[in-house]
């Protein structure tokens, strides 16, 4: 039995090794991100802009969050002007805000903090973080902890009491420690 475990597992790892891709070089992938990220603020140049599928979407839910969320991440690693200043446009169109108000308690919504609390941390403007700040705060001082029922729930919104914990120096980010 532990022969033909031992063999399946040499078998698995060779196959493995032999069949994998390799992965591409850095300037490989930051071409690609660059060139997608182009595609994007081209066809979408107005950042505040809903989007219609079956539905209007407005642009500050998490579909859109999601892509600024990889936008700061390439701004991080190749800072250049152009996508911070559609990171901007984005909160200002939103005035900072959140889809639903500070009262959400939707993920979905709040989202959007995780890319007002980078900026924020790239120029400290206190209206950038206002509004997520106070509907975090809203969501703890209720004391209710069932919410978030859904997986994405952990990209969305548990990164922005994170974020906004170290920023804060709250006592949440003192436990996450």
């Amino acid at each position: 039995m532990k022969r033909t475990i031992l063999t399946s597992f040499i078998l698995v790892t060779l196959t493995s090794t032999l069949f994998a891709q390799k992965i591409p070089s850095q300037p490989k992938i930051l071409k690609v991100l660059k060139q997608t990220n182009a595609y994007f603020m081209n066809k979408w140049p107005d950042a505040g802009k809903s989007i219609f599928t079956n539905k209007e979407r407005p642009s500050n839910i998490w579909t859109r969050a999601v892509y600024y969320e990889g936008l700061m991440a390439l701004h991080q690693i190749k800072p250049n002007q152009a996508y911070y200043d559609y990171a901007v446009q984005w909160g200002e169109k939103h005035k900072w805000g959140l889809r639903n108000g500070i009262q959400t308690r939707n993920g979905d919504d709040q989202a959007c903090g995780q890319t007002y609390i980078d900026l924020y941390n790239i120029d400290p403007k206190p209206e950038r973080i206002k509004d997520i700040k106070a509907s975090m705060d809203l969501m703890i001082k209720s004391g209710k902890v069932d919410d978030w029922t859904w997986i994405d729930a952990l990209q969305m919104a548990m990164p922005v009491f994170a974020k906004l914990g170290v920023l804060t120096k709250d006592e949440i980010s003192k436990n996450l420690s």
